[in-house]
């Protein structure tokens, strides 16, 4: 370990990190908001612009291609160019696009501007995590970045409330919430202020004046507010290489010692969003065509939504508890066991209940697997693999409602959900077997012991 990251270290959890939460938070809000509003707006273009279903179909898909771009670029550029200027680039991005597709009249550019503004969105989600967590001591680091994750649902939550009262008030309902979502671009003014460049990377880039720099204005900070800083306690670890170029973060990602570790986070980033889109793209539509019209219902919904938070935030307190390869774990097997308990729900009162349970789990998964993921690659290749994974993860969401339609009509709610929850196990088994465990261990210590 470095003397920066042993400055790092030193640090107590205090009110520079409660507001890199609530920063890097609101973002993940407004990113949740801007993927959510979709399924509220869309049933009212379908009329509006005379839309067949392959359009609608198009449109629903738009943002999620532009998440896999958006993941993939950040990924690569935030090693080679720095966190904050991707993480900038994408906010600015991301908002631009959201005003530009509140502003068209034809589907053809609103296609063009929600994939854009998914570019915007999947590159700051990819980016905030590995960013943020390099601020952060080891002590409390699995439960900072899990908390982070768990402000994805605050904007689930305010895209049904915006989709139930706003969309359907008016006629141009559907543009005052997208540009409702596009109010990040007064976040860039906070942003731009309040954050620096992680020391991390800055070193890593062979930039140590500016890493020390960065550090003295940050300690500088706490010493104002009476905290006594310890002694940094610089510990025996073997030197990493600083960064390369993108081709050399690419092998890094691949050599011996960490492929294990890549190839884990896209088997577990493949298998959660994978099941988490197959079981919430299509839960209602099953559901209704069985006869249970309590899933259209707006309690129904606000239930589903309000069981993440507690879903977020639990994970992130049992990432120190347990680990989060255990979170990961136990996450995905009971949210596997609550989506086997609403295919075979039979009254409104086990939909309701299953269906918290199986939102609860399954969006506490992500807490741990944004956590995990932002601490088990290099710093040189931390965000390219972060990327890399969020953008394979993906690939599951694209698949999924696509494959889930070919099994249901085939196989039912047994083989519908008997593959999902086949799938989270699979994904469990990985994160337990290939994965490393990182709580109590510092970034670098993490990096440098993946054989072990």
């Amino acid at each position: 370990m470095s003397m920066i990251s042993a400055r790092i270290e030193r640090l107590p959890f205090a009110e520079f990190h409660k507001h890199l939460l609530i920063l890097g938070g609101l973002g993940y809000t407004f990113d949740a908001m801007d993927a959510a509003v979709m399924a509220f707006i869309l049933p009212v273009l379908r009329p509006l612009w005379n839309l067949s279903s392959a359009q609608v179909g198009l449109l629903g898909s738009s943002t999620f291609i532009g998440y896999f771009f958006g993941a993939l670029f950040a990924g690569m550029l935030g090693d080679l160019i720095g966190r904050r200027a991707v993480m900038m680039s994408a906010l600015a991005l991301y908002s631009v696009a959201s005003l530009v597709s509140a502003a068209v009249d034809t589907w053809p550019p609103f296609f063009a501007a929600r994939i854009v503004a998914g570019i915007g969105t999947g590159a700051e989600s990819a980016i905030i995590a590995p960013y943020l967590a390099e601020f952060v001591a080891r002590r409390y680091r699995g439960s900072f970045t899990g908390a982070l994750a768990g402000f994805f649902s605050f904007g689930f939550i305010a895209a049904a409330l915006l989709g139930y009262f706003i969309v359907p008030a008016q006629d141009n309902g559907w543009r005052i919430v997208l540009v409702i979502t596009a109010l990040p671009v007064a976040m860039l003014l906070w942003w731009r202020k309040a954050l620096h460049e992680s020391p991390r990377w800055l070193e890593s880039r062979g930039q140590k004046k500016e890493a020390e720099a960065v550090l003295d204005e940050i300690e500088a900070g706490f010493v104002k507010r009476g905290h006594v800083l310890p002694e940094p306690v610089v510990e025996a670890v073997a030197p990493l290489p600083g960064g390369g170029s993108l081709l050399a973060n690419y092998k890094a990602l691949l050599a011996p010692r960490q492929a294990r570790i890549t190839i884990m986070t896209w088997i577990m980033w493949l298998s959660i969003t994978f099941s988490y889109y197959s079981f919430f793209v299509w839960i209602p539509s099953l559901l209704v065509q069985n006869g249970m019209s309590i899933t259209k219902s707006f309690a129904y919904s606000i239930a589903i939504y309000c069981a993440q938070a507690p879903g977020y935030f639990s994970a992130a307190w049992f990432n120190e508890k347990i680990g989060r390869q255990a979170t990961i774990a136990c996450y995905m097997l009971l949210g596997g066991a609550a989506a086997l308990g609403l295919a075979f729900a039979g009254t409104d009162q086990e939909i309701v209940l299953a269906g918290i349970c199986l939102s609860f789990f399954m969006n506490g998964t992500y807490a741990g697997v944004y956590a995990y993921t932002a601490e088990v690659f290099p710093t040189q290749c931390r965000t390219t693999g972060a990327g890399l994974a969020s953008a394979i993860g993906r690939i599951g969401a694209i698949v999924a409602p696509i494959l889930v339609g070919y099994l249901y009509p085939n196989f039912g709610f047994v083989g519908v959900f008997g593959l999902t929850t086949s799938v989270l196990l699979v994904g469990a088994v990985a994160v337990v077997l290939m994965g490393v465990p990182t709580r109590g261990r510092s970034l670098e210590e993490i990096a440098a012991g993946k054989a072990a």
